[in-house]
């Protein structure tokens, strides 16, 4: 079977295309950032590098200010000029609005259901049972 494998897809092991499967959802940057600026308020530079744990360390700059332009636009987001450092020039910064607290609440509602279809995944995969999840869930 491994020498058909390899006549059907040549010298490379996997078959077309997915040798560069990309494992993060669609538009992740944006929840990524909504997270970083619910910790703290954040100007454009320092939310790159923030968010570069999260695999965008390699990232346009001018592809991250568009996208923090589109979530001020959708109001995920607002920002405002900072003049209070004396040594440069004044910096936007960045802060969540409830927009993006709700906004980002979807997420994680969406990533808690993928990360337990992931779990059934592997669990099948693997042959183990699948591993518990315990709710996070506030009373209210």
């Amino acid at each position: 079977m491994p020498d058909e494998e390899h006549k059907k897809h040549g010298d490379n092991p996997h078959p077309r295309g997915t040798d560069r499967i990309q494992v993060r959802p669609r538009n992740w940057l944006v929840p990524v950032i909504l997270l970083t600026l619910r910790d703290c308020a954040s100007y454009g530079y320092e939310l790159m590098e923030r968010t570069a744990k999260f695999g965008f360390e390699a990232m346009n700059p001018g592809t991250y200010y568009r996208t923090l332009r589109h979530m001020e636009k959708d109001g995920l987001c607002k920002s405002e000029w900072d003049t209070s450092s004396g040594a440069g020039p004044a910096r936007r910064v960045y802060t969540i609005t409830d927009a993006g607290e709700a906004y980002l609440q979807f997420w994680i509602d969406a990533l808690e259901q993928y990360r337990r279809n992931m779990d059934a995944f592997f669990s099948l995969y693997t042959g183990t049972p699948p591993r518990k999840v315990q709710e996070h869930k506030e009373d209210g």
